[in-house]
């Protein structure tokens, strides 16, 4: 029998995470410790890489000095004011001499200020020294060793989230016109041997000029088998299409060649060579030629002799 179908076209694409994050340091300092390895899950603040502390802490420790300097210069200066304030109404001083013991102390309380703020950035700079995971996700690259300078800005470690990983395919703009946000399409993972369901994540609104395509971003299951960088194959309607329908109970094969017994309208029966395509429903096989409509074949249990009823005959 004929049955209209959906059919579909593959299209290949490479699998990516759209959460991507390199870990770099802030601060310049020898690498110390590495504490993860390529393919390690981590948690988010899970310790990573801890750096030479040495020449941080020195910087902490003079900032600290200053600190106290500072301290010290704001006291002596506020006791000067308040010893000066009361000979001011009794003329034992100018005018003058009080400004610019008010002066001094303001100069005092700015350099404190200052050397606060230092502290707490020697504190701050102290703490980069350990570096930790922005998220939880998986290490997939490391890019230095124990002992490797860290710069400011330069990648030491690669961390991706495997829930966020997306199938990247270039769409043809003729199918790609037809696919919406949202939009549920089967996924083929070859290395897997197995189909899985995505969603369409994100549709790049500009189309490639070379090739006339649109950058297609389908968002796939979290699966521990599925892994940055691999292929797959995006399954994407391109249409309807008749086609026949046979029993593939029907079928049998030689070598490359398959045919089926034909059941004419006399009773005898026909050996007929057909060509078949790919499989559709459970039990039923595309035929692309030697068949018509309505024609009638025989099963695979009437093909040899057998006691029982007599043969009967099934509709392609």
């Amino acid at each position: 029998h004929k049955v209209r179908k959906v059919y579909y076209e593959e299209i290949v694409g490479t699998l990516k995470a759209a959460s991507r994050t390199e870990i770099a340091s802030r601060v310049l300092a020898p690498i110390e410790k590495i504490y993860v390895s390529a393919g390690q899950t981590v948690q988010e603040g899970q310790k990573l890489i801890e750096l030479d502390r040495r020449a941080l802490e020195t910087q902490l420790s003079q900032a600290k000095a200053r600190l106290v300097a500072a301290e010290a210069d704001l006291k002596n200066a506020e006791a000067d004011l308040r010893r000066l304030e009361p000979l001011v109404q009794k003329q034992a001083i100018s005018q003058q001499d009080l400004d610019k013991a008010r002066t001094r102390r303001e100069v005092a309380q700015a350099q404190l200020d200052h050397a606060q703020q230092a502290e707490v950035e020697a504190r701050v700079m102290l703490s980069y020294a350990t570096i930790t995971a922005p998220k939880a996700g998986m290490i997939v690259d490391t890019l230095a060793k124990e002992g490797d300078m860290a710069r400011p800005g330069v990648p030491l470690l690669v961390l991706y989230d495997p829930a966020s990983l997306r199938l990247e395919v270039p769409v043809p703009e003729h199918l790609a016109i037809q696919l919406r946000k949202g939009q549920k399409l089967s996924v083929r993972i070859d290395a897997l041997q197995k189909d899985v369901e995505s969603v369409i994540d994100e549709i790049v609104p500009q189309a490639e000029l070379a090739s006339r395509s649109f950058l297609v971003k389908v968002r796939l299951p979290r699966s521990e088998e599925l892994f940055e960088g691999m292929s797959g194959r995006l399954l994407v309607p391109a249409g309807q299409r008749d086609h026949l329908c046979l029993n593939m109970d029907a079928l049998q094969r030689i070598g490359q060649l398959e045919f089926v017994e034909v059941l004419r309208d006399d009773g005898t029966v026909e050996r007929r060579f057909v060509k078949t395509g790919r499989i559709g429903m459970p039990g039923r096989i595309e035929v692309l030629s030697g068949l018509q409509e309505g024609e009638k074949v025989l099963l695979k249990s009437h093909f040899a002799p057998s006691p029982g009823p007599s043969p009967t005959s099934s509709s392609s």
